[in-house]
C-alpha cells in the first residue's frame, strides 16, 4: 500500500524525516492527521473497557440484568476486541488501510449510540460485541500507522500519543465513567464517544491514501491459523472472565472451554510455524528486543488493568464510595501522565531508553507495594501518592518500551508486530483481572479463617467487646437481650470479614508489585538498539 512504506534501513540519515513524507506520498501535515486521527481511535476503544466497568450496576439495573449475567456487557466487548487485534494487520492488505479502518470507526460511532439505546441484555450484549470488533481494529492499526508512516527520530512522538490510550484511557475511564453516570445518566458513557470519534473520522479520511482491495488475499488466507486463534482467544477470553464466578475447573462449563481453547491455541502454533504464509509471524518473538519486550508489555497489561480493577473494588467494598467518588481517586492515576507523557519523546533524546523503562517498572512496582500495609481507614488521602507515582511510572514506561521493541522490523512484519504487542498487552490484562479476582477471594477467605480462629468467646477481651456492643445496642432501641446480644456478634463477625478484605487487598497489590519486578528483569535484558538514537532524535 502507497500510505505503509516503511524506511528498514536503521542506520537511515536524518534527512530520512523530511524525505519520508515523498517515499510515502503523504504530506507531513497528512502524516500527522493519520497517526492523531488514529491514535484517538485507539484511546476510545481502550477507554470502553473502563468506561463501562464504572457503571455496570446501573446499566445493569437499567436493562433488567441480574448481578453474574451482567458481566457479560464486558465480557462481549473484551472477546471481540482481542480476536480482531491479531486479524487486522491481514484484513487491513486485504481491504486497503483507508477502507478497513474507516468503515471500522464508523461502525464503532454507531454501534456506541446503538448501546445506549439498549433495553434488554441480549441487546447490549450483541450490541457491545460489534462495538468491541469494530473497536479492536482501531487499537493495532494506530500502532501500524506510527510505526510505518513515521520516520524513526518522529517515531516515538507517534509512540507517546499511543501511549494515551495503552495507559492513560484505562486509568482515566472510571473518572470519566463514574462522573456522567452519577449526574447525567449511563447513555452518556456510550454518547461521549461522538465528538471525539467525527473528529477521528475527518481526521482519517482527510489523511489515508485511497487505495484498492486486494481480495485475492482471501483466497490465500491463513484461514486454518484464523479459525485456530479465534476459537481460542474467545474461549480463554470467556474462560478468564467467567472462572471466578463459575468456580474455576469447578464447573463442567469452565473446564469444556479450557480444552477447547488450550487445543486450538496449541493447532495454532503449529500451523504459524508450518504455513508459508502465516498470519502473524511468531518468529519475531525470537528477536532478543521484540521477545523480552513483548514479556515486559505482557506484565504491564497485567498490572495496568490489574490495579484499574482492584482499587475500585476496594473503595467500594471498604470505603462505599460510589463511581464519581471513585473516580476522583484515580483521576489521580491519570492527569499526572496527560502532563508527563508529552515529555517522554524529550526525555528519550537525553536518557537510555531502557533506563527511563527501568526507572517507570520500578516506580509502578513501588507504587503498589506501598499499598501492602492497609488499613480500614485507607481511603483517597493514603491513596494519593501511590496513584501519583502509578502515573508517572506508567507514563515512563510505554513509548520508550514501545521503541526498544520495534526497532528493526521490517515492512512486511509491521503487522505482525503490531498485532502481537497489542495482543499480548490485551491478554495481559485479561489475565492480570481474572487472576486477581480469585487471588482476592482466597486470601480473605485465608485471612478471616486466621482471625476467626484468634477469636473466642472463651477469651475475656471477646466477652468485654461482646457486652460492651450489646450495651450499645440496649441504648439505641433494641428492647431484647438476647437480640442485642447477636446483633453484637453480628458485627464482630463484620469487622473480622472487613479485615480480612483489606488484608486480601493488601496481598493483591503486593503480587502487582512482584509482577513489575518480573517486567523490570525483562527490561534489564533488553539491548540498545544498534544504529538508533537513544531517545528518538539522533542517531
Amino acid at each position: 500500500m502507497a500510505t505503509l512504506k516503511l524506511v528498514a534501513n536503521n542506520k537511515e540519515p536524518p534527512q530520512a524525516a523530511s524525505s519520508q513524507s515523498a517515499k510515502t506520498g503523504m504530506s507531513p501535515l497528512r502524516t500527522w492527521c493519520a497517526v492523531v486521527g488514529s491514535t484517538l481511535g485507539a484511546f476510545m476503544a481502550v477507554l470502553n473497557i473502563q468506561i463501562v466497568n464504572a457503571s455496570l450496576a446501573d446499566i445493569q439495573g437499567a436493562i433488567g440484568a441480574g448481578k453474574d449475567d451482567g458481566g457479560w456487557i464486558s465480557t462481549s466487548y473484551l472477546i471481540a476486541e482481542i480476536v480482531v487485534i491479531p486479524l487486522s494487520g491481514w484484513l487491513a492488505q486485504v481491504f486497503s488501510l483507508r477502507k478497513y479502518l474507516l468503515t471500522n470507526a464508523i461502525l464503532f460511532l454507531v454501534f456506541s449510540v446503538a448501546c445506549a439505546f439498549a433495553t434488554n441484555l441480549e441487546q447490549m450484549i450483541v450490541l457491545r460485541a460489534i462495538q468491541g470488533f469494530a473497536g479492536g481494529v482501531l487499537i493495532p492499526m494506530a500502532f501500524t500507522i506510527i510505526i510505518t508512516l513515521l520516520p524513526k527520530p518522529k517515531q516515538p512522538i507517534g509512540l507517546a500519543l499511543f501511549a494515551l490510550s495503552a495507559t492513560f484511557a484505562p486509568a482515566i475511564g472510571p473518572t470519566i465513567g463514574g462522573y456522567l453516570t452519577e449526574n447525567y445518566g449511563w447513555e452518556f458513557i456510550f454518547y461521549v464517544n461522538l465528538v471525539p470519534g467525527l473528529l477521528m473520522v475527518a481526521l482519517l479520511w482527510a489523511s489515508l491514501d485511497e487505495a484498492p482491495m486486494n481480495l485475492g488475499l482471501l483466497a490465500k488466507g491463513d484461514w486454518p491459523g484464523i479459525a485456530t486463534l479465534a476459537i481460542g482467544l474467545a474461549a480463554l477470553q470467556t474462560v478468564l472472565e467467567e472462572g471466578n464466578k463459575e468456580d474455576w475447573f469447578g464447573s463442567e462449563f469452565v473446564v469444556k472451554l479450557s480444552i477447547v481453547a488450550g487445543v486450538s491455541l496449541t493447532l495454532f502454533l503449529i500451523i504459524e510455524f508450518k504455513t508459508a504464509n502465516p498470519l502473524l509471524n511468531l518468529r519475531l518473538l525470537a528477536r532478543r528486543n521484540f521477545g523480552f519486550g513483548i514479556l515486559a508489555n505482557t506484565m504491564l497489561g497485567i498490572a495496568l488493568y490489574g490495579s484499574a480493577f482492584v482499587l475500585p473494588i476496594y473503595l467500594a467494598r471498604i470505603q462505599g464510595y460510589n463511581s464519581e467518588q471513585i473516580g476522583m481517586v484515580l483521576a489521580w492515576t491519570g492527569i499526572p501522565q496527560l502532563i508527563l507523557i508529552p515529555l517522554v519523546p524529550k526525555l528519550m533524546k537525553l536518557i537510555d531508553v531502557r533506563l527511563l523503562i527501568a526507572v517507570g517498572f520500578a516506580l509502578f512496582a513501588s507504587s503498589n507495594f506501598m499499598n501492602v500495609h492497609m488499613t480500614g481507614d485507607y481511603a483517597a488521602d493514603q491513596l494519593f501518592w501511590p496513584n501519583v507515582i502509578r502515573a508517572i511510572g506508567q507514563a515512563l514506561v510505554f513509548a520508550p518500551l514501545s521503541v526498544v521493541a520495534t526497532a528493526g522490523i521490517e515492512q512486511e512484519n509491521a503487522g505482525s508486530a503490531s498485532a502481537l504487542f497489542n495482543m499480548m498487552r490485551n491478554l495481559g490484562g485479561a489475565v492480570g483481572i481474572a487472576s486477581l479476582q480469585t487471588f482476592i477471594s482466597k486470601r480473605e477467605q485465608f485471612h478471616s479463617n486466621i482471625l476467626t480462629n484468634s477469636i473466642s468467646i472463651f477469651e475475656e477481651a471477646t466477652r468485654n467487646r461482646v457486652a460492651k456492643l450489646t450495651k450499645y445496642f440496649m441504648n439505641h432501641g433494641v428492647s431484647d437481650q438476647a437480640t442485642a446480644t447477636h446483633k453484637a456478634i453480628v458485627a464482630i463477625a463484620s469487622s473480622v470479614r472487613r479485615q480480612a478484605n483489606v488484608m486480601a487487598f493488601s496481598d493483591a497489590f503486593f503480587l502487582l508489585g512482584a509482577g513489575l519486578v518480573v517486567a523490570l528483569f525483562a527490561t534489564l535484558l533488553l539491548k540498545k538498539p544498534s544504529g538508533q538514537m537513544s531517545g528518538g532524535g539522533a542517531h
